[in-house]
C-alpha cells in the first residue's frame, strides 16, 4: 500500500474523497488529512506520504505555496492537485513547479481512481527501475568512475598534500575547493532479508557490490541535485563527501540531503540503512579525520539504534584521541567499553587473552601487553571523565596490583572487574546527559514559547546538537514530539490568560507566540474542543457573567 496525505479545508470534500474512492482496491492507503497547508506541512513531516492529493484554495498556506514546499522537501513525493476550472492558470504554475497530475472540479469517483491507478504505476515502474538487479548490473559494469572513487577514498585513508588534490582534482575533473569539509558514511544493514521479494529483486541478491552501487546511485542523485559535493564506494560502504562552498545554511541543507538519502533507500530498495556522519573540517587534507570520526560513530547503532543518521557530536562529546593498542585489538576494547554489552566484552577479553594463552612468551612481554591494555581501559575512563574515586574508591596502585595477580586467569577476572566499572559508569554519565539536554530544551522553550520563531532547529542551535538526536531523546523522555510539546504549552499559557486577564483574542494569540490570530484560534479549537471565547465564558464564575 502507498501512502496517502489528503489535504482540503472543505469538510464535505474531504468526507467525500475517504468514502468515495475506493482507496485500499487502487493500492493506497490514507494517513493523513488536513484541513489547510499548515496542517497538511507537520503531517508531511512526521508521516511521510508518498502521495499528496491537495487543493489550491486553502487558509494559511494555500495549496500551490504547500506543492512547492513538498516538491523541494520531498522530491519523490507524487503531488495531485485539485483545483476549479477559474484556477486553471494557477494549476498550469504548479505543474511548472512539478505538481505531477491535477484534477478539475467537480470530477467523479471515477475520474480520481483513474488518475490514481496512473500514479501507481509511475510509482511501481520508478521501484522497479531502481530494482532490477540485471538493468544494475549492466549498469554498473559500463558507468563506474573507477578513478575518481580510487582517488576519493585515498582521501579518506591518507592525508595528501595540497598540490597532490589539486593536480587529481583537475585531472578527474572534481570540484573540491571549499570552506569546510564533512564526510557521511553509509553503512547497509545485511542481516534480515525481506519478504516476498521476486527472483530478480535486489532485496533477494547476495551481491553486496551491486546493492551498494544502488544505493550509490540514489544518493549520487541526491547529493548533485543539492550541489553538496561528492559520493562514492569505499570498502563496504557508500561514502558522502559534503562540501561547502559558501553556501548559507549549508550543514542544515547536509542533513536533509542525509535524511533524503535514508528515506529513498528504504523507498526504492526496500534496504536499511545506517549513516554516520563525523565532523566538519576546515582543510580538504584533514578529510581523513572526519572519515574517521563518521565510522566512530556507526560504532553507536547498538545504542542509538539503527536506520538513522548518528553525529559523532552526538554520541562522543569528547575525542578519544590517536593513542592506538595494537591495532584493531584496542579499538575493539574501546568499543565495547563505550557502548558494548557484556557479552561484548567477554568477547573481547577472550580473545585479548587468547592471544597470551595460545603460544609461549616471555614474562617481560607479557608484562607489557597487559600494561598496554590496562592503559587503554584507563585511558578511555579518563576520556569519559571518570576519576579513579568513583572507579577504585581511592585505591589507585593499579600498575603494582596487576603484576601481583598469580595468573592469566586471575588477571582476566581483574581486567572483567575494572572494565565492568567503567562501562556502568560511562552508561550512567549518557543517561544524565540525555536528561539535562531535555531539561535544558523545556527550561529553554517555557522562556521563549511567546516568540513565534521558536522552533525545534533553533532548539538545537541553542543546545548545538542536531535535530534528528535532539527529535530521538525528547520523544523518549517527554513521550511527546517537540512539536506537541510547544503547541501544548502555548495552549496551556492560553488558556490561564483567557481565564485571568481581560486580554482579547488577538492579544493572547501574540502573547503566547502566534503571528496569526485566526490560525491561534484554529489550533486552540483543535487541542481544546472549543473557541477561546467559548472557553473564557465557561471559565467564568456565575457573578462574573452576570456582570
Amino acid at each position: 500500500m502507498y501512502r496517502v496525505l489528503l489535504a482540503d479545508d472543505e469538510a464535505d470534500v474531504r468526507e467525500g474523497l475517504i468514502q468515495e474512492i475506493d482507496w485500499q482496491g487502487c493500492g493506497f492507503e490514507v494517513i493523513g488529512v488536513a484541513e489547510n497547508g499548515r496542517e497538511a506541512m507537520e503531517l508531511a513531516e512526521r508521516l511521510s506520504p508518498e502521495v499528496l492529493v491537495t487543493d489550491i484554495s486553502m487558509p494559511f498556506i494555500d495549496g500551490l505555496t504547500l506543492a512547492e514546499w513538498m516538491r523541494e522537501k520531498y522530491p519523490l513525493t507524487k503531488i495531485v492537485l485539485l483545483t476549479g476550472y477559474d484556477e486553471f492558470d494557477y494549476a498550469r504554475q504548479a505543474v511548472r513547479i512539478g505538481v505531477d497530475e491535477y484534477l478539475l472540479k467537480p470530477f467523479s469517483a471515477e475520474n480520481l481512481t483513474d488518475l490514481l491507478a496512473a500514479i501507481r504505476k509511475k510509482i511501481e515502474r520508478e521501484i522497479a527501475e531502481r530494482d532490477d538487479v540485471r538493468q544494475l548490473r549492466e549498469h554498473y559494469r559500463t558507468s563506474l568512475p573507477m578513478l575518481r572513487a580510487t582517488f576519493l577514498a585515498s582521501l579518506m585513508t591518507r592525508k595528501l598534500s595540497m598540490e597532490k588534490v589539486e593536480e587529481k582534482s583537475q585531472n578527474y575533473d572534481l570540484a573540491l575547493s571549499g570552506r569546510c569539509y564533512e564526510v557521511a558514511v553509509v553503512s547497509l544493514q545485511t542481516s534480515g532479508e525481506h519478504e516476498g521479494a521476486g527472483e530478480h529483486s535486489l532485496r533477494s541478491s547476495q551481491d553486496l557490490d551491486l546493492k551498494l552501487y544502488a544505493v550509490l546511485n540514489i544518493a549520487e542523485e541526491i547529493w548533485k541535485q543539492q550541489g553538496l559535493g561528492n559520493a562514492f564506494i569505499y570498502q563496504e560502504y557508500v561514502v558522502l563527501l559534503s562540501i561547502d562552498t559558501g553556501e548559507e545554511d549549508w550543514q542544515r541543507h547536509t542533513q536533509q540531503a542525509l535524511d533524503n538519502v535514508l528515506r529513498s533507500v528504504d523507498h526504492y530498495l526496500r534496504l536499511k540503512v545506517t549513516i554516520g556522519v563525523g565532523s566538519a573540517v576546515s582543510d580538504i587534507a584533514d578529510v581523513k579525520d572526519s572519515f574517521e570520526d563518521a565510522l566512530l560513530a556507526l560504532d553507536y547503532r547498538l545504542v542509538a539504534g539503527s536506520g538513522r543518521l548518528i553525529y559523532i557530536g552526538d554520541v562522543e562529546h569528547r575525542r578519544s584521541g590517536q593513542l592506538r593498542f595494537d591495532e584493531l585489538k584496542e579499538q575493539a576494547l574501546v568499543r565495547s567499553l563505550k557502548v558494548g554489552t557484556e557479552e561484548e566484552l567477554e568477547a573481547v577479553l577472550d580473545i585479548l587473552f587468547g592471544e597470551i594463552g595460545g603460544e609461549a612468551h616471555s614474562y617481560n612481554d607479557v608484562q607489557v601487553y597487559l600494561l598496554e591494555i590496562l592503559t587503554a581501559v584507563l585511558k578511555t575512563a579518563k576520556d569519559a571523565d571518570l576519576t579513579m574515586d568513583e572507579l577504585l574508591g581511592g585505591s589507585f596502585q593499579l600498575y603494582g596490583e596487576l603484576f601481583r595477580l598469580s595468573g592469566l586467569a586471575e588477571a582476566r577476572r581483574w581486567f572483567h572487574k575494572l572494565c565492568g566499572r567503567i562501562m556502568e559508569q560511562i552508561s550512567s554519565r549518557r543517561q544524565h546527559s540525555y536528561r539535562d539536554i531535555v531539561e535544558q530544551a523545556i527550561s529553554y522553550t517555557k522562556e521563549n514559547y511567546h516568540d513565534p520563531d521558536i522552533s525545534i532547529q533553533r532548539v538545537c542551535s541553542h543546545l548545538h546538537i542536531s535535530t534528528g538526536y535532539f527529535s530521538g531523546i525528547f520523544k523518549k523522555e517527554v513521550k511527546l514530539t517537540f512539536g506537541q510539546y510547544l503547541m501544548q504549552t502555548r495552549m496551556e499559557a492560553a488558556k490561564e490568560l483567557l481565564r485571568g486577564s481581560a486580554l482579547k483574542a488577538f492579544e493572547i494569540a501574540e502573547r503566547v507566540g502566534f503571528a496569526d490570530p485566526n490560525y491561534f484560534s484554529f489550533c486552540f479549537k483543535k487541542q481544546v474542543g472549543i473557541s477561546p471565547k467559548e472557553y473564557r465564558s465557561r471559565s467564568l464564575k456565575p457573578d462574573e457573567k452576570e456582570e
